[in-house]
């Protein structure tokens, strides 16, 4: 009986909805291991407050809600990380640093916007007021009104504003250290069988970006994703990525 029962779980698992996981989304599919879950698609924010709350079991969680856990485990290997540049999470202003005196925080976000509070006092030495916004703030951006938006918004929004900082160029002029914006975490322990399944299929997805891309974006977009997810995003978890969320965690702490 233990053993059907075990056969039969399946695990709530909830899934940022953006472009940089469509390599993820993609190795689910193909591998068939989508039916083995109930998958479920959001925005960071809420991505985290489930995991939070025991709605799901397993998330592709914003690293600043790691503490906000009572018990939590990194289920993978796999992460939404990026080695420099990574062109969808920015700070947009018409003004340089020095001249901000309010930043709107991206209401979808949970970790890039308290690496944008952790940058302004440990890297720009500047002391913005932040503010939580709605939807719609984008448009807010003016004078000495700045705004970090991240996701997808940011492919029509890269070239419009006088000042651009990536905020994953910004952390690695900061430590020297590629940066972490979310990693699959579990708010228990799950099945090693699971585990190792989960993994497979992520991997399959990573190692085949192009075929995921050709499959799921229209032709004219292609070029343009496939650089994004090969060239800006990283998907290994390695030494060195937590080894940069533990050093962003510890000055999280000191805000």
């Amino acid at each position: 009986m233990k053993e059907e029962r075990k056969k039969v779980q399946k695990y709530k698992v909830s899934i940022v909805n953006y472009t940089n996981t469509l390599p993820f989304k993609y190795g689910m599919e193909e591998t068939g291991f989508v039916d083995k879950i109930d998958l479920q698609y959001d925005i960071p924010s809420v991505c985290a407050q489930k995991v939070i709350e025991g709605k799901v079991d397993l998330g592709l969680i914003p690293v600043a809600v790691i503490p906000a856990l009572k018990e939590f485990h990194i289920v993978s290997m796999y992460c939404l990380g990026s080695n420099d540049k990574v062109d969808t999470v920015k700070l947009y202003s018409t003004v340089p640093l020095n001249e901000i005196k309010e930043v709107y925080l991206d209401y979808q976000s949970r970790t890039s916007v308290s690496l944008v509070k952790v940058l302004a006092k440990f890297h720009w030495s500047i002391q913005p007021v932040f503010t939580d916004a709605k939807e719609g703030f984008e448009k807010l951006i003016s004078g000495n009104t700045a705004a970090v938006v991240i996701g997808d918004r940011c492919f029509e929004m890269n070239g419009k504003f006088a000042y651009e900082f990536d905020l994953s160029s910004e952390w690695k002029k900061f430590t020297g250290m590629p940066f972490v914006f979310a990693a699959w975490i579990s708010n228990k322990e799950l099945d090693e069988d699971f585990v190792a399944g989960f993994d497979i299929s992520l991997a399959y997805g990573v190692e085949r970006i192009k075929e995921a891309v050709k499959k799921n974006i229209a032709p004219e977009k292609q070029e343009l994703v496939t650089g994004y997810l090969t060239n800006r995003i990283s998907y290994e978890l390695d030494d060195k990525k937590q080894t940069s969320m533990e050093h962003f965690l510890h000055l999280l702490k000191q805000l």
